[in-house]
């Protein structure tokens, strides 16, 4: 008997509920289910650019066990796209975490790739029409 999967922080809900090829209809489709976490860690390390070791720090599990996420996530996102199969995100072991570490402080949003956000380094709008 396999011990109780551990919680993992994941910091937003999806905005989608899942993908599938353009032109088969639904229940023609063989479906494959994308956990939250695994999402998380997709998010992470190919959308953040972080590493694996600061990716799982940020989910609150071991280096490894991230690892192993990350790559049933793009096991079951390769099978989904190369075979033509329908990709339904799930729920899983998750706690949704609020004001997590790498959030801008001035738009919010996640930073760009593991860096500073780009959006404070941008210049200040000028301010009641100012003149040069």
């Amino acid at each position: 008997m396999s011990r109780p999967a551990r919680v993992r922080q994941v910091s937003q809900r999806p905005r989608f509920r899942g993908f599938k090829p353009i032109g088969t209809p639904m229940p023609e489709l063989e479906v494959l289910t994308l956990q939250l976490d695994q999402l998380e860690a997709i998010r992470l390390t190919d959308r953040e650019g972080l590493y694996q070791e600061a990716a799982a720090d940020r989910m609150g599990v071991s280096r490894v066990t991230f690892g192993r996420i990350l790559r049933e996530a793009h096991e079951k996102v390769a099978e989904a796209l190369l075979e033509g199969k329908a990709l339904v995100i799930g729920e899983g072991p998750v706690e949704f975490k609020r004001g997590e570490r790498g959030l801008c402080a001035v738009h919010g949003g996640p930073r760009r790739r593991g860096r500073n956000c780009g959006c404070a380094r941008a210049p200040e709008p000028e301010r009641n029409g100012g003149t040069r």
